[in-house]
């Protein structure tokens, strides 16, 4: 069994409320999780195998608007190194 360990060092969020961070960053460490248990994307991240950062490039934010949903689709950007 393989185990993978992602450490975020800093999430910059510009042009948010204060109150949205909190959901997004939820979403965003949910969908990680869940993802990174998913044999698929484990093989998509590995393409990046001591990568320093990976950037998600532009991310546009779901229908409805929720912090919590712009996380997660932050998230599957991460996994598929930045790409749609």
């Amino acid at each position: 069994m393989r185990r993978v360990v992602v450490h975020v060092d800093r999430l910059v969020l510009r042009g948010f409320a204060r109150g949205d961070v909190s959901p997004l960053a939820a979403g965003l460490r949910g969908e990680l999780q869940a993802l990174l248990g998913v044999h698929g994307a484990i093989s998509a991240m590995s393409q990046h195998h001591g990568a320093h950062r990976v950037r998600a490039g532009t991310v546009r934010a779901p229908a409805g608007g929720h912090p919590r949903a712009l996380g997660r689709a932050v998230a599957t950007r991460i996994v598929r190194g930045g790409k749609p």
